[in-house]
């Protein structure tokens, strides 16, 4: 059997966050292979919005950088459901200065942001927010921030503190962040590495204890490798049909903490070859279960991981998700039903579901306005004739592709 080659597109992770920190560089920064979504082009259009210009061609984004301040002092910046605006461009914002009003869709509103706007309100900006002030809408006020030194709640999200440090090379003093309880640590780990990478070092003095001091950070050059959290999808999908896949630019070199997945599918008893740049996944004859795995580093692969537990052998237990309830949707709940909807036994609690063996049932899949429920139960779908998802569109969150490439590779349908 030979592999195929997947296409999965840029990071979206690593696709915003290059976009904040050219934002805020001195000159010109070339971004290649950048994701084109729903997210990125939200959070391309809040930068426009802060006045930075942004030219996006087919496949490569050129930032021009403000070399610090925003060129517009006021305005209202529209997130539409990016959690990555609504987190890295408040403290970008603020620590150029400036009157904004910070907004998004419905769902964003739901999503939490206390933790960020109180670090703020403790930096010297003024956040005044709508409704009950533990999110969107807010308007935000600043003179620049002062620094300092501050704690940050971290257990519900690694984003907040992603974007203060990222804005910190803005601010007056050296800024220091103590993150106790701190979730998701491999994309702090992505955050600081790509502010290496246009000049700035972040350093660690303790447990979960940052340092950034005042910089310039300079435009240059930046390839975008694919998603590791898109690639989970392609990698499970073959895992599930017994098929293999290959995809180009992911490996052991790979910023991305999700690249991590094919360790818990090797688990599963897939075949995973890992090389510097090519991640290689065959699926064996059956899923293997009959393991607990703490997926908490690496939480947006959860689902993927749990729409196909299933078909294992034996029950598969992950734990370590409780701030995966605080996402898009419940991503804890949204599985749960929707896999009982299938017939298939789970159980859950506070930050761990469990699913047992069973042949799934053809059901509704209620994607609940979630890319990444739609997506995995798309793999599913892959095994269970009859799966029918009740909003397919939303995956343009991330990946406008997904259907037509699960086809291409696997003679899906959907």
């Amino acid at each position: 059997m030979s592999a195929v080659w997947a296409r999965v597109p840029g990071s979206k992770s690593l696709t915003n966050r290059a976009l904040a920190i050219a934002a805020m560089a001195d000159g010109v920064t070339e971004l290649d292979e950048p994701l084109v979504s729903d997210d990125t082009t939200a959070f391309a259009n809040a930068l426009v919005a802060l006045g930075v210009p942004v030219e996006r061609q087919a496949r490569r984004w050129i930032v021009t950088g403000m070399g610090g301040a925003p060129r517009l002092r006021s305005g209202g910046v529209w997130c539409e459901d990016a959690g990555t605006a609504a987190r890295f461009l408040p403290p970008v914002a603020a620590a150029g200065g400036g009157a904004f009003d910070f907004d998004g869709t419905d769902q964003l509103r739901a999503r939490p942001l206390r933790p960020l706007i109180d670090a703020l309100r403790a930096l010297g900006a003024t956040v005044e927010p709508a409704g009950d002030g533990g999110g969107l809408p807010f308007r935000l006020v600043s003179d620049g921030l002062k620094g300092g030194e501050l704690t940050l709640t971290s257990r519900t999200s690694s984003q907040y503190l992603s974007g203060l440090l990222m804005a910190g090379p803005l601010m007056a003093n050296p800024l220091t962040v103590v993150a106790p309880e701190l979730v998701s640590r491999p994309y702090i780990d992505m955050t600081i590495a790509l502010m290496a990478r246009f000049g700035v070092r972040v350093t660690e003095s303790g447990p979960d204890r940052f340092t950034v001091h005042p910089g310039r950070y300079v435009g240059t050059r930046y390839s975008v490798e694919p998603d590791a959290s898109t690639a989970s999808y392609v990698f499970a999908a073959a895992a599930v049909t017994g098929s293999e896949v290959s995809v180009n630019g992911l490996g052991s070199a790979s910023l991305q903490g999700d690249s991590q997945f094919v360790d818990v599918l090797s688990r599963a008893g897939a075949e995973v070859t890992v090389e510097s740049d090519r991640v290689t996944v065959r699926g064996p004859r059956r899923l293997r279960g009959g393991f607990t795995v703490d997926m908490g580093p690496i939480s947006d692969t959860f689902m993927t991981l749990a729409a196909i537990a299933p078909l294992a052998d034996a029950p598969i237990r992950i734990t370590g998700v409780g701030h995966a309830r605080l996402k898009e949707s419940d991503r804890i709940d949204a599985m749960a039903q929707n896999l009982a909807s299938c017939g298939v036994p789970v159980r859950t609690g506070p930050d761990w579901i469990e699913i047992s063996p069973m042949d799934p049932s053809p059901a509704l899949i209620h994607c609940r306005r979630d890319h990444r429920i739609a997506m995995s139960f798309s793999v599913l779908g892959l095994r269970v004739h009859g799966l029918v998802l009740d909003d397919p569109a939303c995956v343009s969150k991330t990946f406008p592709g997904c259907h037509a490439e699960l086809a291409r590779l696997f003679g899906g349908d959907r």
